[in-house]
């Protein structure tokens, strides 16, 4: 499990006010994979530690955002565990949007 396959699967997670990804949105700030040796199993699974902000402190959908990322990794094969911390620093801005992002948007 690396932490690209991880901002893969969270590419199908979005922010339902914006038509983009929370990964080309830039909301995504870290992603932490290690091994879990005492998940049940025959495979190997591993624990999934990330951070995420979002546009602005009162943006309200907060809460459906870390729903859907641990919804998403639930389903994952080899994640045995998934924490999302909500962040605030540093503060998002504009220059975190992917290519794909600003594209999408219009703001090329």
């Amino acid at each position: 499990m690396t932490e690209e396959e991880i901002r893969t699967a969270l590419k199908d997670c979005f922010d339902p006010e914006v038509p983009v990804n929370i990964v080309d949105l830039g909301l995504v700030y870290r992603i932490a994979v290690t091994p879990d040796p005492d998940a049940p199993g025959m495979m190997p699974k591993h624990r999934v530690e990330i951070d995420i902000t979002m546009t602005s402190p009162g943006c309200p959908a907060h809460a459906q955002i870390i729903g859907q990322v641990q919804n998403r990794l639930a389903g994952v094969q080899g994640i045995s565990e998934t924490k999302v911390n909500l962040v605030w620093e540093p503060a998002w801005t504009p220059e975190r949007l992917s290519p794909d992002a600003r594209k999408q948007l219009g703001i090329e």
